[in-house]
C-alpha cells in the first residue's frame, strides 16, 4: 500500500471518529484555548544529539524517544457541559502524555463539577492495526500491473507475510504485493488521535471554562552562549560580548499555538515512576510583561524560572530558538594559562612511596577565559547550564573566527565563569623530579620537583602552575623559590609571570609524614 493511498484512507476515516462516540459525549472545541507550557530539561550542556531535532536520512520525523526533558502543559478551554453526566473528550493532546499526571477542573463552577472517571485512549489507527481488526471480515485489495489495475475482494484470513483472502467463490488468494486497501468502516476501539476522555458530573449546564493540566515527554530546552572576545591592552586581558540563546525541541506529538512559555533552570528531582506533578512544578506566574521582552527571570522554590515576555507557537516536530537575554557588551575578561604537569594521574588512594609515580611528561598549557557574572560587568543574571562558544574577530578582514568552546553548569549571579578554550601553542611546560628520599622506619619521605615554563611569544604571559601533593595527606613544603597559594588540602598554585621569549623555573621540596 503506497503512502498517498494510506494518507487518503486516514483522512476519510478521520471524519468518522467522533461520529462513533456514544450518546451524551461532546468534544472540546479547538482553537479556543489559552495554553501555558513550562519546560524542564535534563539535557547535558551541548549533549543533545542532532537526531533528536533533525530528521535522519530516510526518516520522516526526528527521534522523539529519549529526549532529555519534559513539560507541564496547562490549557484553559471553553466547553459545554450538561446538567448531570457528560462524557467530554479532548483529541488534540500530546502523544507522549503521562496519563497519571492529567488533571481536569471547571473554573466556572469548581465546587459543583466532579470528574468521575478519566481515560487516555491511544490505540491509534494504522494499516497494521486495521488489518488485524479486519481478520474474518471483507476487504477490497487493489493491485497494479503496469497500467492495469485489478481488484480482489474477499474475507481476510491472514495479514502475516502478505495477505490471504477467501473470495466469494471460495477460492483462496495469496497476495504478496498490492497498491491499496479499502475498508468499509473504522473498527471500534481505533482512533486517529490520542484522546483524553472524562466522565463528568456537573450541576451547572451550559458553557464552562475548563482547565486541563498534564505532563508530557518529548520536550526539552538548553542554552547556547555565543561570546566574542576582543583582546585588551596586554596578553592577559580583554573584553567579551555575551549573547545567549535558548533552543527548544517539541517532539511531544502536539502543537501549541500562541502559548505562554516558561523554562525551569535547576536540577528538579523526579521519581523513577512519574507521579502527579508536585505543587512547585505547577505554579504559573501571573506577571504581565511587555510584548517585546525576551525572558524574565525570577526564583521559584530552589530553581530559576524564565518566562518569555510574549506568546509563541511551538509546532510539533520542530526546534525553536529564542534570545535568553539582551546581549551584554564589553564584559571585562581575563585570560588565564594553567600548567598541570600531573594531568591524567590518579591520587588520593593511599600512601604513595614509589619514586617514579607522578611523572606524566605532559607539556600542554591550558588556556581559559574568566569573567565575573555581576551587574558591574553588564550581566548579573543566573546563567542556565549550557554550551559556550567563543570567537574572535580577525582584524585583517573582520571575519569572526572560532577559538574554542566549553560547557558551564547552572551559575548564579555574582559568581565567576571559567571557560576552557584549548591549549597554548607558544607556551609550554615541563615537570620533572629532582630528588626523592623515603625513610619507612622514620615514617617520612621527601620529594623535590622542578617545573619549567617557556614562553615563545613576543609578549609576557601569566601562568598558574598547578601542583597536587599526591603522596600523602600530611605534607609541608620545606622550601620553594616562588610563592605559592594553597587551593585546598592537596593542591597549590604557583602564579608566574613569564617574560617574552623567556623562561621561569619553579623548584620546591615537600616533606610527607605519617
Amino acid at each position: 500500500m503506497n503512502s498517498s493511498d494510506n494518507s487518503r484512507l486516514m483522512s476519510l476515516l478521520a471524519g468518522g471518529v467522533l461520529a462513533t462516540a456514544c450518546a451524551g459525549s461532546v468534544s472540546a472545541p479547538t482553537g479556543e484555548s489559552d495554553t501555558a507550557i513550562t519546560i524542564y530539561s535534563s539535557a547535558q550542556p551541548g549533549g543533545v544529539p542532532a537526531e533528536y531535532y533533525r530528521p535522519l536520512p530516510g526518516q520522516g520525523v526526528p527521534n522523539a524517544s529519549g529526549i532529555p526533558g519534559y513539560a507541564m502543559v496547562r490549557q484553559d478551554r471553553k466547553v459545554d457541559l450538561n446538567s448531570g453526566r457528560t462524557q467530554l473528550r479532548f483529541t488534540d493532546v500530546a502523544a507522549l502524555i503521562d496519563p497519571t499526571t492529567v488533571q481536569f477542573a471547571s473554573l466556572s463552577d469548581p465546587d459543583n463539577t466532579r470528574v468521575l472517571e478519566q481515560n487516555f485512549q491511544f490505540d491509534l489507527v494504522s494499516t497494521e492495526k486495521l488489518l488485524s481488526k479486519y481478520v474474518d471480515r471483507n476487504v477490497v485489495v487493489q493491485q497494479s500491473l503496469g497500467n492495469q489495475v485489478s481488484e480482489v475482494s474477499g474475507t481476510l484470513l491472514s495479514s502475516v507475510d502478505g495477505l490471504v483472502l477467501r473470495g466469494s467463490d471460495g477460492q483462496i488468494h495469496a497476495l504478496r504485493q498490492y497498491s491499496s486497501l479499502r475498508f468499509s468502516e473504522l473498527p471500534g476501539g481505533l482512533i486517529t488521535q490520542p484522546t483524553l476522555l472524562w466522565d463528568i458530573a456537573a450541576k451547572k449546564s451550559g458553557a464552562h471554562t475548563a482547565r486541563v493540566t498534564y505532563q508530557t515527554g518529548g520536550m526539552t530546552w538548553w542554552t547556547d552562549y555565543n561570546l566574542t572576545f576582543t583582546p585588551g591592552s596586554n596578553a592577559n586581558s580583554g573584553y567579551l560580548d555575551v549573547g545567549a540563546w535558548v533552543s527548544i525541541i517539541n517532539q511531544s506529538g502536539a502543537s501549541y499555538e500562541n502559548a505562554k512559555l516558561k523554562l525551569i533552570a535547576g536540577d528538579v528531582q523526579r521519581a523513577e515512576s512519574p507521579a502527579a506533578p508536585r505543587p512547585e512544578m505547577a505554579v504559573m506566574a501571573k506577571r504581565a510583561m511587555a510584548e517585546d521582552k525576551a525572558f524574565e527571570e525570577k526564583s521559584l522554590f530552589e530553581y530559576h524560572l524564565y518566562t518569555l515576555g510574549r506568546r509563541t507557537t511551538l509546532p510539533n516536530n520542530s526546534t525553536k530558538q529564542v534570545e535568553l537575554f539582551e546581549a551584554a557588551k564589553r564584559v571585562p575578561a581575563r585570560k588565564i594559562m594553567v600548567y598541570y604537569g600531573q594531568t591524567g594521574m590518579y591520587f588520593g588512594g593511599g600512601l604513595m612511596t614509589d619514586s617514579d609515580y607522578g611523572n606524566t611528561g605532559s607539556k600542554k598549557i591550558d588556556v581559559y577565559l574568566e569573567f565575573k557574572n555581576d551587574e558591574k560587568a553588564g550581566l548579573g543574571v543566573p546563567l542556565p547550564k549550557g554550551r559556550i562558544r567563543v570567537s574572535q574577530i580577525d582584524s585583517a578582514d573582520q571575519s569572526l573566527e572560532f577559538i574554542g568552546e566549553d560547557v558551564i553548569d547552572h551559575t548564579p549571579k555574582n559568581e565567576r565563569v571559567l571557560v576552557k578554550l584549548g591549549s597554548a601553542f607558544d607556551v609550554v611546560g615541563e615537570r620533572k623530579q629532582i630528588d626523592f628520599a623515603v625513610d619507612t622506619k622514620g615514617r617520612w619521605m621527601e620529594e623535590e620537583v622542578e617545573v619549567r615554563i617557556r614562553n615563545h611569544k613576543s609578549e609576557s604571559v601569566d601562568v598558574l602552575v598547578k601542583e597536587n601533593l599526591y603522596r600523602w595527606t600530611n605534607w609541608s613544603i620545606k622550601n620553594s623559590n616562588h610563592t605559592y597559594e594553597k587551593d585546598d588540602a592537596r593542591t597549590v598554585f604557583f602564579p608566574l609571570k613569564v617574560a617574552a621569549d623567556g623562561q621561569e623555573i619553579v623548584r620546591y621540596r615537600v616533606r610527607y609524614s605519617w
